[in-house]
């Protein structure tokens, strides 16, 4: 939900009051001790980065003010003959884990993935240099060379795209872009959501659980910067 449909939902008289109750919710949807994610026989994980953001106009060709958000997926199979088993090779996403990156180098690329991701896990990914470093990591990885071809990412990255499309879709959507000092913020909250997406009624209990213990941003905080919103440590 954007801020101006909860600021028109409570009656509330400023923006500002409701954009800093949201971000006290998103603050409270990570979980201190987050657990990393793949690490289970059969499985994999896909990683991948991408920016998000959109055009700089009046600044020059090239120049631009997007940022850089790194992703790890699980992969899951559903069970053979159940009713989706023909989407996507019967692939589907399991849990989730975004942040924003400084840069495409072997230390941040790797620094995210190595907390994000369970040790010994299968990872696949593209053939970009900075993830060369992974199995000196800890992690078997799998680089695919897509040469630019949607049919090979298609093949081998399905999930993390459909991830990313989802993660814009929904930026774009709701908040009609975000700043990027907060976006870190709107990652967790899609993140809590896109990981409790099978079990909603479990969502609301969750956030109050976690929320008793998290540390929350003020007013001041949130517009003067000095608040830096939860994410992996090493990630930036």
């Amino acid at each position: 939900m954007s801020a101006v449909q909860f600021q028109r939902q409570l009656g509330l008289s400023r923006y500002e009051t409701a954009f800093g109750i949201l971000h006290k919710l998103r603050a409270a949807m990570v979980r201190p001790e987050r657990d990393k994610i793949g690490g289970k026989p059969q499985e994999h994980v896909e990683v991948d980065e991408t920016w998000v953001g959109g055009r700089t106009r009046g600044e020059g060709r090239g120049v631009h003010h997007k940022v850089l958000v790194s992703c790890a997926v699980e992969v899951r199979r559903r069970k053979p003959g159940t009713k989706l088993d023909n989407r996507k090779d019967g692939r589907y996403a399991g849990r989730v884990r975004l942040a924003v990156v400084p840069d495409r180098s072997a230390n941040s690329l790797g620094s995210f993935v190595e907390n994000a991701v369970a040790p010994g896990s299968l990872i696949v990914t593209d053939d970009w240099s900075g993830y060369a470093g992974l199995r000196k990591r800890g992690f078997d990885h799998h680089a695919i060379a897509e040469c630019g071809d949607p049919e090979i990412a298609e093949e081998f990255l399905p999930i993390i795209h459909l991830v990313f499309a989802n993660l814009k879709t929904w930026i774009n959507g709701i908040h009609h872009g975000v700043s990027a000092k907060h976006l870190q913020a709107y990652l967790n909250e899609f993140t809590f959501r896109f990981n409790r997406r099978f079990y909603p009624f479990n969502s609301f209990r969750s956030l109050l659980g976690i929320a008793g213990g998290a540390a929350a941003p003020t007013f001041d905080g949130l517009y003067s910067g000095e608040w830096t919103h939860p994410t992996f440590s090493g990630c930036g």
